[in-house]
């Protein structure tokens, strides 16, 4: 009997530090049952660069977006081909971003301000061209370079120059997507301390509960030790959680694969925008 593929839920930081950093959710799934096996942090991104080139296998649900709207790339003229765009959009700085798509927002009317793509609609995501709250446009720029230079594939998107015998397969998770279909709309963590409330531990402690019976209709049931279960909900910011919730999205990628669906479970999509795993 071959184990089963290691899975990992990414709960990704453009800026990491000691206080925000990188957080993996490490664990293996069984039958419909997923099961956490570590929690492992990064306060660089180069110690999460080592971590990705390690070899390997694994599939992986990475909270940060894997493309950029088509309507935003064909209006700044960029290249239409996937990896040729993200390397233009790595070489930017963080400032050219950020005024580029400023002034890109500033010449559409209001209501209408960012480019979409196709997959934020069923899943609830931000547009990826966001430069604030959440800026996601800084986590494609920070993270996707770092997938390609570990020369891991996204389905739909790229696949490595060479293949290796361990093969690294990275999806574009959203946790907010199963925390919603869980507990609705209700908020369950903050970055700011302030906002750290009861209610908000509650809704973290519903939300394990209902993920452990496998009430979703990713047909999953997560496992937990007690310990595990305590470090969960006593972490306010939800990182751990939403590293997690990543990982039960990579467990239903992972079984799409094994009946036999070549693109773990992705619907066709635009080559250039990507799509979000379970949407």
């Amino acid at each position: 009997m071959s184990n089963p593929p290691l899975l990992i839920g990414c709960d990704f930081s453009s800026s990491p530090s000691k206080r925000k950093p990188v957080v993996l959710a490490l664990g293996y799934a069984k039958a419909g049952r997923v099961q956490l096996q570590s929690l492992e942090r990064f306060d660089n991104l180069s110690a999460f660069a080592d971590w990705l080139q390690q070899p390997q296998a694994w599939v992986g649900g990475f909270d940060l977006p894997f493309g950029l709207p088509r309507e935003l790339v064909e209006t700044l003229n960029w290249p239409r081909d996937w990896l040729p765009c993200m390397q233009h959009y790595a070489a930017l700085s963080r400032a050219e971003i950020r005024e580029t798509f400023k002034a890109f927002c500033n010449a559409r009317p209001v209501g209408g301000k960012f480019a979409h793509r196709a997959t934020d609609t069923p899943a609830g995501s931000s547009p990826s061209m966001k430069w604030v709250n959440p800026p996601v446009a800084y986590m494609l720029h920070a993270g996707v370079p770092l997938l390609i230079e570990a020369g891991v594939t996204l389905p739909g998107l790229h696949a490595p120059a060479v293949l290796t015998d361990v093969p690294r397969i990275a999806l574009e998770a959203y946790p907010g997507l199963l925390a919603r279909e869980l507990i609705g709309n209700t908020s369950y963590k903050s970055d700011d301390k302030a906002k750290q409330t009861p209610e908000r531990l509650i809704a973290r402690k519903q939300l394990l509960q209902t993920l452990e019976v496998g009430q979703t209709r990713l047909g999953l049931r997560l496992k937990l030790t007690h310990a595990q279960h305590d470090t969960l909900v006593d972490d306010a910011s939800g990182d751990s959680l939403d590293a997690v919730l990543c990982m039960v999205q990579a467990a239903w990628a992972q079984a799409q694969h094994a009946a036999g669906h070549g693109q773990y479970g992705l619907p066709e999509c635009d080559p250039l925008e990507g799509w979000i795993v379970t949407a």
